[in-house]
């Protein structure tokens, strides 16, 4: 629960109703770059996040975009209001009409309900702040499109507003990664998800210095399924395949060998992805 004060971020005061107008604008209420969609992928991506700066930062965006989820809803139904038949059916509402009269439904501009399957939370810090900085750059390209299509000056005011905060946004997740980056133990970002791989960045104790994992190619190894069953417990970082202790000799502590590969560690010791790449080195987990 929060406190919140009960009035809008921002001021929306139109006095021409046009629901020609709130048929586009309404994108960014339900649209595939709308509030509701930024509001839902924050709120829930938090809890991947490594650090409590970051889960911070996600959690003001993300309820700042309920507040932006309130604006829209009051300019569509500002622009709603008080309509008689002929202006319902002059602008082409009447499609929007039959099923929601004049209710504020969160759909896109082409009528397609929201769904949350414009967004995704894949429980990696770098993935999902990726997508956070491109959703609002989105986001900020629907309000420009929006804009060249208003000429109302109470309508535009609040569009503006909210067309900054979205920069305001994408500064903030760019922080956001460059936070995240700088606690990581490893600097071959592509390598590994800094949210999964404990082993590599333990969460909130980044870096591990003296328990890093190894930073070289030589030394980095990649722990695929072993070759057998199923492990019988975790290994440290890299350190797996040179533990044998299973009977059969395999060095991966299962119990069974797997039918597709020898006892010898089938798939054989790699560099990690983009270690020679990546000349600062890499973890190599996950």
């Amino acid at each position: 629960m929060w406190l919140y004060e009960k009035k809008l971020e921002y001021p929306v005061k139109i006095k021409n109703p046009n629901p020609a107008l709130a048929k586009v604008i309404i994108s960014q209420l339900g649209g595939p770059d709308g509030e509701l969609g930024a509001a839902t992928r924050y709120l829930q991506q938090r809890y991947s996040m490594p650090s409590s700066k970051v889960k911070g930062i996600l959690t003001d965006i993300g309820t700042e975009e309920l507040a932006h989820i309130e604006m829209i809803s009051a300019i569509l139904y500002q622009l709603t209001r008080n309509l008689s038949i002929c202006d319902i059916k002059k602008s082409g509402f009447d499609t929007y009409f039959v099923d929601h009269t004049t209710g504020v439904y969160p759909q896109a501009a082409s009528g397609v309900p929201f769904s949350t399957a414009t967004l995704q939370v894949t429980g990696d810090a770098l993935a999902d702040l990726y997508e956070d900085l491109a959703a609002e750059q989105k986001a900020r390209l629907s309000y420009d499109n929006i804009l060249r299509l208003i000429d109302d000056p109470d309508v535009r005011d609040p569009i503006i507003f909210l067309r900054e905060r979205e920069i305001v946004h994408f500064q903030r997740f760019g922080d956001a990664l460059r936070i995240t980056q700088d606690g990581l133990n490893s600097k071959n970002f592509y390598a590994f998800n800094p949210s999964f791989d404990t082993h590599c960045n333990p969460p909130e104790a980044m870096p591990i210095g003296a328990a890093a994992c190894p930073q070289t190619a030589e030394e980095v190894v990649v722990v695929p399924p072993c070759g057998c069953g199923a492990p019988s417990e975790p290994a440290p970082c890299a350190k797996m395949p040179e533990q044998p202790s299973s009977p059969n000799g395999c060095g991966c502590g299962c119990a069974q060998p797997h039918p597709m590969g020898s006892c010898k560690f089938p798939f054989a010791q790699q560099p990690a992805p983009y270690a020679k790449r990546n000349k600062r080195g890499g973890c190599g987990c996950g």
